[in-house]
């Protein structure tokens, strides 16, 4: 018999309010809302450090926060977290196989822990439906970073979950690696199957529905990728020419200018104010051969501008 849940089906598979953590005298998760929809991919971005695993932990039951409250598919986060383990898939940032096993080998040992009736018949639909059945004899030691990440995502769809929790799943993966592996998970979600991804690439982070953005301990901004962008409300304009860096350096603390950075041959100068930054610029401009260009600002402005402002106001990375 299955165990009941707590709240009726709303439409979230994780809604969770006000949730904290301390480890000491560090307080790594402040305060935290957030909710995820079923059949969402739901992007968490921060800097290292910000609390994005604690989070994640917290979130489906496998760590308790030291306050705060909210329900994982249904269920209590904390009263019911032995009820979640059998519908989250956890993969975590680093390959945890066993590299002396073949690939086949790995993920029966992980469908004996779960104690899964027909057990062969979830490996082989696991193999077949991630494209591992030609190399299931192979030793999970030997494969590249994008086979690994294949595997782990395969051992975590074993047990046919209902809400993958992703912790950077495609750190030092190759782009070509990277792709298959976000074509995996909208075919996923298009299963319903709801997916909490952390990342530190931009262009993941556009392939989400939705966005979240810690940094030490604090949700700054939640939303679709043009709601993160229009809720900073910030002014960019790119500036080609020789020599870059020094551009920068002599721009900074300039009036308007909050950040610059070098992307390829240009230079993302961007403001809050506006006005005050087109000034800064057309001075620049009357002076010199650099032509500065308005352009959209993009969801790396804006996560670069969030985390200088974070840096300066909780200090240290806890």
């Amino acid at each position: 018999m299955m165990p009941a849940r707590t709240a009726p089906d709303d439409g979230y598979a994780i809604d969770v309010h006000g949730l904290n953590k301390h480890f000491g005298d560090k307080h790594v998760v402040c305060d935290l809302t957030m909710q995820v929809r079923h059949g969402e991919i739901f992007g968490f971005l921060g800097p290292n450090g910000s609390g994005k695993t604690t989070s994640i932990r917290m979130m489906c039951g496998l760590l308790t926060p030291d306050s705060g409250h909210g329900t994982c598919l249904g269920f209590d986060i904390l009263r019911q977290r032995e009820q979640l383990k059998r519908r989250v898939g956890y993969m975590t940032q680093r390959f945890s196989y066993w590299d002396d096993l073949s690939i086949r080998e790995n993920l029966d040992f992980v469908a004996r822990v779960y104690g899964m009736p027909r057990r062969r018949e979830a490996v082989e639909r696991a193999l077949e439906n991630l494209g591992l059945a030609q190399r299931a004899h192979q030793l999970a030691g030997s494969l590249s970073g994008g086979w690994k990440q294949r595997l782990a995502l395969a051992a975590c769809m074993l047990h046919e979950p209902e809400l993958l929790l992703l912790d950077e799943p495609t750190a030092g993966v190759d782009p070509k690696a990277r792709r298959d592996f976000w074509e995996e998970l909208y075919q996923l979600a298009a299963r319903g199957i709801s997916v909490l991804v952390s990342t530190h690439y931009m262009d993941e982070a556009e392939r989400c529905h939705k966005l979240a953005y810690i940094a030490y301990g604090k949700l700054l901004a939640q939303g679709t990728a043009a709601d993160v962008i229009a809720g900073q409300q910030l002014s960019t304009f790119s500036v080609a020419g020789p020599d870059l860096a020094a551009l920068s350096q002599r721009l900074a603390g300039q009036p308007g200018v909050d950040q610059t950075v070098v992307f390829g041959g240009a230079l993302h100068v961007t403001g809050r104010d506006r006005a005050a930054l087109e000034a800064t610029l057309q001075r620049l401009a009357a002076h010199t051969d650099y032509r500065p260009t308005p352009i959209d600002t993009g969801l790396e402005d804006v996560f670069i501008h969030m985390m200088n402002r974070s840096a300066d106001n909780f200090g240290s990375t806890p």
